[in-house]
Parts: C-alpha cells; structure tokens; sequence
C-alpha cells in the first residue's frame, strides 16, 4: 500500500487517481498508524511552509516522515513536499522544516512572473536516479510555484530546470525522492515518473 499524507494541504486525490490509473493501491491518510504500515510514502503538498509544518505537527507526522525516511521506505515529496524536506523557507521565518536535506527555500528573483506557473523543461542531471531512467533531457513538466530549493549538498540534484536561473527541479537521495514539479499534472511523462517510483 502507498500512503498520501493528508495534513490539509495537498492535491491529494489527483495523486491517487494517478497512482490507481497506474494499478496501484494508494490510500490518503493522516493516521501515522497507517505510514508507518505502508510499504511506499507520497508527501504532496500546495500552500505555505509555515502552515504545513504546524498541520504536520498537529497531526504527528513530523516525526512519522521522518522516522519512515530513516528506515529507509520508498518516500516521494511532491512541490511543497520538497521543500519541506529542507531546512528553512524565506515565506516563513523562524519555522523548521523537516531537515531531512540541508538547505533553504529562497523565492525567485528579477525579471520573472511568479509564481512560476504552467509547463516547463526539465534537464536531468543524474541519470542513475531511478525515477528519471528514460525521460529525456526537455521533457516538459508541470510546475506551480514561487519558492525553490537550495540544497546545500549539489550531489542530490537529480534534474534542473531554467527560470530565473537554474534551480534544481528534483532531488534525490537513497531512499528519498522529490520533485518540485507535479508528476500527477504532466500527462504520459510524469505518469513515467510516478510509475518507476511505485516500482520501487
């Protein structure tokens, strides 16, 4: 089974619809019970740094993620769900993320729309990253965000993307997974992506 955390804050039912079309069974729950019980973790995630970690810490599930993540499950952070992975976030000052990576979410800068919203390439940049085996350097994935990441260890970039600059568009490292697009938005592509992850 495949846990989605629900802690009020995520495109949750997009994710399972797209993890059942893929013939997988994928539950949305906020009973740690149940995540430490599933064999693979999916943390979605759209709103603000501050509010998901204080809804993460009402429901319990700071400490279930991370206890998950160092047993090593199969663990897949999804937008918001990989920045709260980090360590900190300019939209929230003073709040912690989980720190399971170290590193912070600056907002973009300069000339550029934000949010940084619509389809957008992607450029892999570890191609031993099991989920981004057979998705070409271009291929185009769906992002919604004003916030990116900024790992303090360059080794966990799996892909980039251009906006703004270069930002790295997914992370990964051993059993933990995440990308700051949205797989479950980016049609035949990101359902590849989902797929190797499920398989995991």
């Amino acid at each position: 089974m495949i846990a989605i955390i629900d802690y009020g804050m995520g495109n949750l039912r997009s994710v399972q619809k797209a993890a059942e079309h893929l013939g997988y069974d994928a539950r949305v729950t906020s009973d740690p019970r149940d995540v430490e019980a599933a064999g693979k973790v999916i943390f979605p995630g759209v709103g603000a740094f501050g509010d998901a970690m204080r809804e993460l810490d009402a429901r319990g599930l700071r400490d279930t993620l991370t206890k998950v993540i160092r047993q090593g499950k199969p663990f897949l952070g999804i937008c918001l769900g990989l920045q709260l992975l980090f360590e900190s976030s300019e939209e929230s000052p003073g709040v912690a993320g989980l720190g399971v990576f170290r590193g912070s979410v600056p907002r973009f800068q300069g000339a550029v729309k934000i949010p940084h919203m619509g389809w957008n390439q992607i450029a892999v940049r570890d191609r031993a990253c099991p989920i981004f085996k057979g998705i070409p350097d271009g291929s185009f994935m769906y992002f919604v965000h004003s916030y990116y990441v900024s790992p303090k260890d360059a080794s966990i970039v799996a892909c980039e993307t251009s906006y703004s600059g270069d930002f790295a568009s997914a992370v990964w490292k051993d059993n933990v997974y995440a990308t700051q697009f949205h797989p479950e938005k980016s049609q035949a592509t990101g359902l590849k992506i989902l797929k190797a992850f499920c398989e995991q």
